[in-house]
């Protein structure tokens, strides 16, 4: 076979697929905003199933919900007969999803949340199913073209479940005013949480800054800075930040020890400052812009005023130490 072939196959199998997914519009309807309506009031969890392809959709949706906040997780159907039935209560609602509606082991799920009146969201795409006849509300999917050469491996089926779950996901988000930092929560690891890292979740602050008041002399500050060892000490009056004095600057000062006696002759004036909400990763660029390996951090209100206190300082060891790129 040529294999320029495989290319021309998948880009055929991809149109499908897309061309598919645009079906997806007739499925939000009235009973869509219900479903919404639902989850957004479920005093409990927002529990899923689903058996074969339909079940690894609804796992994934699962977590797309707990990533955003929503008590969820997944409960496989026939697990659930061996005792796994007692973690769904009243106050829970269940997604059930199963592009037929006419899966045998759905049965004693739906049997037992009709009994307990626990509300139950059915995702198929026959209306007649038993699924979808033992809904509280019924999200019906449309019939869809599968991608393959046989046209009857879950491929278009699965991908528009997976998309109405998505947007479901979406929905919610939005009604919740789910934010990056409220992600950022959820996700403190991984590629994701380390790019929704601000300069105040990696800035030292408190008593590992190494601050000095104004009037104090040069044999003090050289103490502070080798106890803290970040290579800088910040100068400070009457809480404001005065200027900053480098490593460098005090060892060039060091033969005139007895000399030096104020700190604001060896300090660098109006340092660089960076607000605390700022993209680590933006303060990662600063620094290497400017070739520095420590900045100070303010908060927002006062990177605009003239007299500035000091809420932290971002050294490049917190920058290695988070992996921020």
């Amino acid at each position: 076979m040529n294999k320029k072939n495989y290319i021309s196959l998948a880009n055929k199998a991809a149109a499908i697929q897309i061309n598919e997914m645009k079906k997806i519009k007739r499925v939000f309807n009235k009973s869509f905003i219900k479903a919404v309506d639902l989850i957004l009031n479920c005093k409990g969890k927002v529990i899923f199933a689903g058996i074969g392809k339909s079940g690894l959709i609804a796992r994934k949706i699962s977590a797309t919900f707990s990533s955003v906040g929503i008590p969820s997780f997944f409960c496989h159907p026939s697990e659930a007969l061996h005792g796994d039935m007692g973690q769904i209560e009243k106050k829970d609602i269940l997604i059930i999803m199963s592009y037929s509606g006419n899966t045998a082991e759905l049965n004693n799920m739906l049997k037992y949340a009709n009994r307990y009146r626990i509300k139950i969201i059915g995702i198929a795409s026959k209306p007649d199913s038993v699924l979808i006849k033992a809904s509280d509300v019924k999200l019906i999917l449309p019939k869809v073209k599968e991608a393959d050469v046989t046209g009857m491996v879950p491929t278009s089926s699965t991908s528009i479940t997976l998309l109405l779950g998505d947007c479901m996901a979406t929905t919610i988000i939005h009604q919740k005013k789910f934010s990056k930092e409220k992600f950022k929560v959820f996700h403190p690891g991984g590629n994701i949480g380390r790019t929704l890292l601000l300069a105040k979740d990696i800035m030292i602050k408190g008593k590992s800054m190494p601050v000095i008041n104004h009037n104090k002399k040069f044999n003090e500050a050289l103490k502070i800075m080798n106890k803290k060892k970040l290579g800088i000490i910040i100068i400070l009056k009457n809480k404001y930040i005065e200027g900053i004095v480098t490593d460098g600057d005090l060892r060039r000062e060091i033969k005139n020890f007895n000399k030096v006696k104020d700190l604001k002759k060896l300090m660098t004036k109006n340092p660089f400052v960076v607000n605390e909400n700022m993209p680590a990763s933006k303060a990662l660029a600063i620094m290497n812009e400017k070739k520095i390996t420590s900045l100070l951090v303010v908060s927002d209100q006062h990177m605009r005023k003239k007299t500035k206190t000091l809420k932290g300082i971002i050294h490049i060891h917190n920058i290695l130490k988070n992996e921020i790129k």
